[in-house]
């Protein structure tokens, strides 16, 4: 069976296109992640997989702050057509000059360069592209040199500003749990307040499928703008008479489930990068297969679910439902405190 070219390769090819055209020049920004979704209708982590991929072949290079822009080295179509005629660097003559005196130039040229690089080094550009490899590429392809190669400077330099690998993911994600905003008025009812905490923080780990990886609920990390998550959901929970045992609980339980389904988001990126093909792709290669199970072991509601074309089932609505649910459950705690049936986590 002739295997079609999956969505990420199609879209990749068609920037690539672009670039070799000189429709995207070097210094332009390529299409977000974001304006990927949309315009091509794909999935994030599909859009991520194109970024992923044009940056490890060199086309495009985060920029902090800006975004993710055409490389200066990107070749045009016309760069690769001369390349293809002129000799190879092994055999082509070399030069008549000083070729020691060149590359004493090189090299000192090299050098301005990189200490020019590294008096603009700031704690923010280092975090900011650590962040943009992480969400291109994935945690496992973050390292102090990689961070170092992209901001053109020395790795020890990076060691003024961050101790380590470690705290640098620290700092990476109290960077993005600063990104979206709560309201400053909160809506009405405690339960429209829990679901903006929920859904701010599903929407921030769909940005950054790396972040729910490197978040503990046992060893939670100092993290000021992931503070606010936790400040606002105890506050919305106050005045019902819950003793702080019981609010912090309630707390730990949001963040917790929110975190909990979102660690599915990175294996889903994961998986993408290294097979090529979305969720999607996955389940149908697999449908005569699951079919088959499903016969042989006389599963009836497997059966009905897979003779229907109409049931949604992806990790948004998964997040939707559980959370739904779950508030649902705090609602009955409510009542529970208020007619005096629940004592609390430190009740008699």
């Amino acid at each position: 069976m002739e295997r079609t070219e999956p969505p990420y390769a199609k879209i990749a090819a068609e920037l690539r296109r672009r670039i070799a055209d000189g429709e995207l020049r070097p210094g332009d920004r390529v299409p977000s992640t974001r304006q990927i979704t949309r315009q091509w209708g794909v999935a994030m982590a599909t859009a991520t997989k194109v970024i992923a991929t044009l940056t490890r072949e060199g086309l495009v290079r985060p920029v902090p702050g800006v975004g993710t822009v055409v490389a200066a080295s990107a070749p045009t179509s016309a760069q690769s057509s001369a390349r293809a005629t002129r000799p190879s660097a092994l055999t082509a003559p070399r030069p008549a000059g000083r070729p020691a005196d060149q590359r004493e130039r090189h090299d000192r040229t090299a050098g301005d360069h990189r200490r020019g690089a590294a008096s603009e080094l700031t704690r923010e550009r280092i975090v900011r592209t650590a962040i943009d490899i992480a969400d291109a590429e994935g945690l496992s392809a973050l390292s102090m040199r990689r961070v170092a190669g992209e901001l053109g400077v020395a790795t020890m330099s990076l060691y003024r500003y961050v101790p380590g690998k470690d705290e640098l993911i620290t700092l990476m994600a109290d960077e993005v749990f600063g990104e979206p905003e709560l309201p400053e008025v909160p809506p009405p009812g405690w339960r429209a307040q829990l679901e903006v905490a929920a859904r701010a923080q599903w929407a921030l780990y769909r940005r950054h499928p790396w972040l729910a990886s490197v978040l503990s609920i046992i060893r939670p990390q100092p993290l000021p703008h992931g503070m606010v998550y936790g400040e606002w959901i105890m506050r919305a929970m106050d005045g019902f008479g819950f003793d702080l045992s019981t609010l912090m609980h309630i707390n730990v339980l949001i963040v917790a489930y929110v975190r909990g389904i979102a660690t599915e988001l990175e294996a889903e990126v994961e998986a993408e990068r290294d097979t090529g093909i979305d969720f999607e792709q996955w389940l149908d290669e697999r449908q005569e297969a699951f079919t088959s199970a499903i016969i042989a072991g006389g599963f009836e509601m497997y059966r009905r679910l897979d003779e229907a074309d109409d049931v949604p089932f992806d990790l948004d609505t998964l997040f939707e439902f559980g959370l739904e649910r779950l508030l649902d459950g705090i609602g009955i705690l409510i009542e529970r405190q208020a007619n005096g049936r629940d004592p609390g986590l430190t009740g008699a």
